[in-house]
């Protein structure tokens, strides 16, 4: 199939290699957006490839807003309709797709080649982040020359998609529950259901948390469980000012037990033994003076250490 033009975004100032991510231009939330932009910079590191670029789904088309490593600005403005090119099949498919030889390749459509060929690229993989069962973007890594793609690129691009996807679908939930937030000073106070569904989901962010290994993604998760403790925080309850300092895993054991989770429960949840569950709430509870483990919880949420 012949090649044609690129289809472009009206703005085309989009990220490059080294600059910051782009000012939400088409509707996207500028927190996705830098975390998309994070997550190439990771698809880089991680996989060697030179180039990395990304995009997030607006309705059908991805537009393409993080570049890293790139020679030329071919690949800026790009915005790819679903089915069309490589990314676009991967879009529509849900699933990875490769192109060792872009150029001529026979299995996609080549509308995209003044932007991919101009780049210089000749192998390129194009993954899926997918939240729940929607393709929320694409992230590709390219080189210049043809490259084998095995497990040492896949693994850790897959690895990367997984962790986007994770943010993604975190902030989408966060979102959602700040349109839940309490009403202004003399309207109505937050409904009890209301917040027991904020304080699910940050103990859902802590254990998610845990296994993250990427200290900048943990750093944003961390801003997320902020914003969540501080939107479910009971104003009818004074507050209590400690100086105690619990550690992550004293407060991710306390956020499941305020859910009146077992000790055998949270074990499961956070991939720890059931003795060592113990341990840690023992230790919380001697931190906060407290007996049992409700008298902790009550404590931490008065003193802001949980929602």
């Amino acid at each position: 199939m012949g090649a044609s033009l690129p289809h472009r975004s009206p703005n085309p100032d989009r990220t490059r290699a080294g600059a910051g991510p782009a000012v939400d231009a088409f509707g996207s939330d500028a927190g996705d957006i830098r975390a998309l932009d994070h997550a190439v910079a990771e698809l880089v590191r991680r996989t060697r490839f030179p180039v990395g670029f990304g995009g997030l789904a607006q309705g059908d088309a991805i537009h393409i807003t993080s570049i890293h490593g790139a020679h030329t600005r071919a690949l800026e403005g790009l915005v790819v309709e679903a089915s069309r090119g490589l990314g676009g099949r991967a879009f529509v498919e849900k699933r990875p797709r490769l192109a060792v030889d872009y150029g001529s390749s026979r299995s996609i459509t080549h509308d995209y080649d003044r932007a991919v060929l101009g780049e210089g690229i000749s192998t390129l993989f194009a993954v899926p982040v997918m939240v729940g069962n929607r393709a929320r973007g694409i992230i590709y890594c390219g080189s210049w020359a043809e490259s084998p793609v095995g497990d040492v690129v896949a693994r850790p691009a897959f690895a990367v998609a997984e962790e986007l996807s994770s943010e993604l679908r975190i902030r989408e939930e966060v979102q959602r529950r700040l349109t839940l937030s309490p009403a202004p000073a003399g309207q109505a106070a937050m409904p009890a259901t209301t917040r027991e569904e904020l304080r699910e989901t940050y103990a859902e962010l802590r254990s998610i948390a845990a296994v993250v290994d990427d200290p900048a993604l943990r750093a944003r998760l961390a801003r997320l469980e902020k914003r969540l403790a501080a939107l479910s925080h009971d104003t009818s309850e004074p507050s209590l000012e400690l100086d105690v300092r619990l550690s992550p895993r004293e407060v991710d054991v306390l956020a499941c037990a305020a859910l009146g989770a077992t000790n055998a429960e949270i074990a499961t949840t956070l991939d720890l033994k059931e003795g060592t569950v113990k341990s840690y709430l023992q230790s919380a509870m001697a931190k906060l003076d407290a007996s049992t483990r409700h008298a902790a919880v009550v404590t931490a949420r008065r003193a802001g250490l949980l929602p």
